[in-house]
């Protein structure tokens, strides 16, 4: 059989393989989904015999978001088919790293992301969200965190010394990976587990690894065509006697001495220094000095004297290869092309020009020049071709390149010794302090080191111009960036754009496939010696056939690059790999590109940028697009027989268009601090979901690795922020909590305080369903149809004010103004629902036959309002509305679905939208509250006869028709209406509504007349300050000629207005002095 065969039956045994375990994948999921639906059944039987929901609600807090859960999961609600006629929406969820734990940046993006993949399921998606881990190489290779043991983060090498008295270098580079490997299967689905706390609906069959054998294909074949197309090159070292002369194209990289790698820009945080500051360091004893300025004096060729410089990293000088001034510094024109003479090795340093760099009015206005160890340096070494000498070992000691004196020692030892070196040949000159930036690894907590390594590199010069037009393009936008702002960020980075480092000096990674070719007859033979010796291929076979073209008859051995690659190569592909690529799969078909990347703003380049640079050039297209969706009107809002919703559209269609990267804010504390385990004010999501003890916060910190100071102090803070440990908030406040922060700019700071509000009106939902149970009675029966017109007048305003929460909800999800839809959800079940209508129709159940018509259409209301609100939060809060929407009665022969979650999301529905009923309750409304609020704070269970002084018919008419409601709101014993020729009794108490309306509560004998003058002292500020702003605002220079007609119309109407307001709250003063 030849190697084709064989390759076409391995495949065919690989594809039967995967479509067995597919099969029984499946047929676990059938048989969980039973096993929780036996869980609900008995849930629902408990609620049929007990009879109350009150011990239903303890049940179901207790284990009723795990049994939805796995039952949501085993049905198979959250499974995309890649075969579906509907419209797709995809979202890949941003790879948490597999050695961490569940932060709230985690739940952050895990309740945005569920909110919109859960608000386009029920509007008829087919829905795909895609989890996924990263390998994350230095974090998994270095450190893990490790929730189920201490939450502590062990260095893996620590862990195999501590447990086994093993280096990483012991066990050998096959041994090293296998430990990681095994730790991975052991540990690193936690926070995908994690994600399933907070009701994530990720599509669980299609989870995926970065370093699991589809997502590795993907990057070898990405790796191999970007360098097949000479995008991906590699620079090398040259050895020239004792010093490291670099190509001159090559690039400096972040270098941790402590990992011994090449590291991510993302992974520096840059700290800043305002003063003289003494910092641990790993590796040393001593804390080590940073924020001064050393001084110092090169002697100068030929008894000239001396120039003096002056740095904040004095031991660099061991590498200088030059001196700069400015040009027109005429305190150095006479040594213009002169040398300057290195104290330590005799080495000259030419003394040369650059207005670039040098500023003749900063320091001494001259500047000494390393370009191996520094940017700026670097820049002007490649200006001037100058030598590169590289003085540091990996480990961050002094190489032979430093001199003997110095050779071994580490970089911050150096620094002390050169000091004292150069004090002994009388050259020093002093320390000033001085602010600077300092580079720390946010991974090792070292002091980063520009390092010139040989390392593979990405061209993004041309990737990087697609990517800048992908979003700016006026003619060819693809890509919408929310908030815009970010526009203008993404213009700024790519259009400044360098190659990319790729390359990381790892174990743990995806290994880049390049083998380097040895040949017998090579003079060097170091891996690397020769930079045209290299070879890229998918596996060693296309290495060496590659090789045999490139050296036909030559005899040659060739080894792997032991170096992996960068772990944003790799995430960069993910919209990519995690859909097939590079096969054509039916999931690459159905849903690349997909439609949305969600994720924090400070990845935007790191991540997103180069997902959008991959994904163009490998995928032929943006990641994410924009979609533009034709809807038909054939949405219903309920699945019986109501009016269908129409739009103001000729052809009954709308068109849908969505942003494709929106950028959330970062999390901080409440009192606005970065969330940091240095300063341990971190929020675990979980703490807040289940609840935790003081106690349990101080037991947490004592586990971390914070030196004593920082432990007191982070315990102090958690005594002040929390001093009676955070009470259990559940899933579903903690999601609705974070989803209404957005709003806040680029920060959120979070208080918990309010995660605590929400789970409190989480019991309002339980009550409104409680109150809706005891008053549809157990056989009860929803309608196939409302006729709204025939029903009181409660109802139709709750409809129509529920028709006004649904649009406002549906716009702010499809402008991902997600606080917004928050508010609308919120304020409707709040203030409308609860607060209004289910109080407002208690008397229809009071037995009285003559509200027998108006209790049959309270019910029906009740139900449709209840069944609606829940769907429409759902995507917000979905444990509590699946348990609430499974207790409501279903309509015999109607549609309604198995879950909440795969019902139909609201739509308005037109004839329920009532204007005049609106306006007239929003008078209601305003006299109820001003009634509560004229009762004395004192007696709030006595009523108190009231009176309606009403200006005109039209307000009469309004309140006569709403007698019953105003009643029963304001708690008041009687209702009068007065007409401006009637006296009011006496010792009351009066508020204004609006112009044609004021409200009177009688107190008789306890009235308190500096109470009442007050109050309306306080309105009349109010209403002054609106009629002074709104004056202003019409008297200002060109508002005549640019305001509309219309506008200027309704606001002189507004402002006259709140003339009469003011002269009713003069009467009422008069009267209240009269009657007083």
């Amino acid at each position: 059989m030849d190697p084709i065969e064989d390759q076409d039956l391995e495949r065919k045994l690989k594809k039967e393989q995967k479509a067995k375990l597919k099969e029984e994948k499946k047929l676990k999921a059938a048989q969980k989904a039973e096993a929780a639906k036996l869980q609900i059944s008995s849930i629902m039987l408990l609620d049929r015999h007990k009879g109350h929901l009150m011990e239903l609600r303890r049940v179901s807090e207790n284990r009723g978001k795990e049994i939805w859960y796995s039952w949501w999961e085993a049905s198979d609600f959250f499974t995309a088919d890649a075969s579906s006629s509907k419209p797709s929406f995809v979202i890949v969820l941003p790879p948490p790293n597999v050695t961490g734990a569940l932060h709230i940046g985690h739940g952050l993006t895990a309740a945005i992301q569920d909110t919109i993949i859960r608000w386009k399921r029920m509007s008829g998606y087919n829905v795909l969200w895609v989890p996924g881990m990263d390998h994350a190489g230095i974090a998994t290779q270095v450190l893990i965190a490790d929730h189920s043991i201490n939450m502590s983060q062990v260095v893996v090498e620590k862990k195999l010394m501590q447990e086994r008295k093993l280096t990483r270098h012991d066990l050998g580079r096959e041994g090293f990976v296998s430990e990681v490997w095994k730790w991975k299967n052991k540990y690193g689905g936690t926070i995908l587990n994690q994600e399933r706390r907070l009701g994530a609906s990720l599509d669980w069959f299609r989870e995926c690894f970065t370093m699991d054998e589809a997502r590795s294909k993907a990057v070898t074949e990405a790796f191999v065509r970007l360098y097949k197309e000479r995008l991906i090159y590699r620079f090398m070292n040259y050895q020239i006697k004792l010093i490291s002369i670099i190509s001159r194209d090559n690039r400096l990289v972040n270098w941790d001495c402590t990992l011994r790698t090449a590291i991510s820009d993302i992974e520096v945080d840059h700290e800043d220094i305002k003063e003289e500051t003494f910092r641990k360091v790993p590796g040393y004893d001593r804390d080590v000095q940073f924020g001064v300025l050393t001084s110092f004096a090169y002697p100068l060729e030929g008894g000239l004297g001396e120039i003096v410089v002056a740095t904040t990293r004095v031991e660099t000088m061991l590498g200088d290869t030059a001196i700069a001034v400015h040009s027109k510094d005429k305190r150095y024109a006479h040594l213009h092309g002169r040398f300057a003479v290195h104290p330590f090795n005799g080495r000259k340093l030419p003394i040369i020009c650059d207005d670039v760099l040098v500023d003749p009015e900063f320091g001494t206005g001259a500047v000494k020049i390393t370009p191996a160890h520094d940017p700026n340096d670097f820049e002007v070494g490649k200006r001037h071709n100058l030598d590169f000498i590289n003085i540091f070992t990996d480990e961050g000691k002094i190489n032979i390149n430093g001199g003997a004196d110095f050779e071994g020692m580490p970089r911050f030892a150096a620094r002390v010794a050169v000091i004292e070196a150069l004090q002994a040949k009388g050259l020093y000159r002093g320390t000033q302090k001085n602010e600077m930036k300092l580079g720390i690894c946010s991974r090792s907590n070292d002091v980063v080191e520009p390092m010139i390594k040989p390392q593979w590199f990405v061209d993004c010069k041309s990737m990087a111009k697609l990517s800048l037009d992908a979003v700016l393009s006026r003619d060819n936008k693809k890509i919408e960036i929310i908030p815009h702002q970010y526009e203008q960020e993404w213009k700024r980075w790519l259009e400044n754009i360098r190659d990319w480092c790729i390359s990381r000096q790892l174990w743990w990674g995806h290994r880049i496939p390049a083998w380097y070719v040895t040949l017998e007859d090579d003079q060097l033979k170091d891996m690397g010696s020769y930079n045209d010796h290299w070879v890229v291929g998918r596996n060693e076979q296309e290495a060496v056939l590659e090789a045999q073209k490139i050296f036909p008859g030559k005899n040659f051995e060739i080894a792997q690059d032991p170096d992996v690659l960068d772990t944003w190569f790799s995430s960069g592909l993910f919209p990519l790999s995690v859909l097939g690529w590079p096969e054509v799969t039916p999931d690459f078909k159905a849903f690349y590109p997909t439609s949305l990347l969600e994720t924090g703003h400070d990845i935007l380049f790191f991540w997103v940028a180069r997902m959008v640079m991959l994904g163009m050039k490998l995928g032929g297209d943006v990641p994410f697009r924009k979609h533009q969706l034709l809807v038909g009107s054939n949405l219903t809002l309920l699945c019986f027989d109501l009016p269908r919703q129409r739009l103001a559209n000729p052809l009954g269609y709308f068109v849908l268009n969505h942003p494709q990267v929106y950028l959330h804010p970062m999390i901080r504390d409440a009192h606005g601090q970065k969330m940091s385990k240095s300063k341990g004010n971190v929020v675990d999501p979980l703490e807040v979901i289940n609840g935790i003890s003081l106690e349990g916060l101080h037991k947490r910190l004592e586990a971390s690795n914070l030196d004593r100071n920082e432990l007191e102090r982070a315990k102090i803070d958690q005594i002040k922020d929390f001093p009676n440990g955070i009470p259990e908030c559940g899933a579903d406040a903690l999601r609705f909590a974070l989803v209404s922060y957005t709003a806040q700019s680029d920060k959120i700071n979070l208080d918990v305080l309010r995660v605590v509000g929400y789970r409190q009106w989480c019991n309002k939902l339980w009550n409104a369903i409680r109150f809706a149970m005891t008053k549809l009675g157990d056989n009860y029966a929803p309608p196939k149809m409302l006729v709204v017109e025939s029903m009181p007048s409660i109802c139709q305003w709750i409809l129509s004010v529920l028709n006004k929460a649904v649009a406002k909800t549906v716009s702010s999800f499809e402008s991902y103004k997600f606080s917004e839809a928050t508010t609308a959800v919120y304020s409707w079940w709040q203030f409308q629902l609860c607060d209004v209508f289910i109080e407002a129709i208690k008397p229809y159940f009071m037995g009285s036959s003559q509200f027998e018509s108006a209790r049959k259409a309270a019910r029906d209301t009740l139900w449709v309002c209840l069944d609606t609100g829940l769907r429409l939060l759902h995507p917000l809060m979905p444990f509590v509305t699946e348990e609430l929407w499974q207790r409501l009665p279903q309509a015999e022969g109607t549609c309604r679905k198995e879950s909440i979650m795969i019902s139909e999301y609201p739509s308005v529905v037109e004839a329920w939208t009532n204007e005049r009923i609106e306006s007239d309750m929003e008078i209601v409304n305003g006299a109820v509250r001003k009634l509560r609020s004229l009762r004395p704070q004192s007696d709030k269970s006595e009523r108190y006869p009231a009176f309606a002084l009403c200006r005109g018919h039209d307000v009469s008419n309004i309140i006569k028709a709403y007698e019953l409601e105003i009643l029963t709101l304001a708690t008041v014993s009687s209702l009068k209406i007065l007409t401006e020729d009637d006296s009011v009794p006496a010792g009351c108490a009066v508020d204004v509504v609006n112009e044609n309306l004021s409200v009177y509560l009688q107190l008789q004998g306890t009235l308190n007349a500096e109470v009442e003058w007050e109050k309306l002292r306080r309105r009349r500020e109010e209403t002054q300050k609106k009629h002074d702003l709104l004056a202003q605002e019409m008297n200002s220079l060109g508002y005549k000629e640019k305001a509309p007609l219309t506008i200027q119309e309704d606001q002189m109407k507004k402002l006259n207005s709140y003339l009469e307001e003011l002269k009713l709250i003069d009467e009422a003063e008069q009267d209240l002095k009269r009657r007083i």
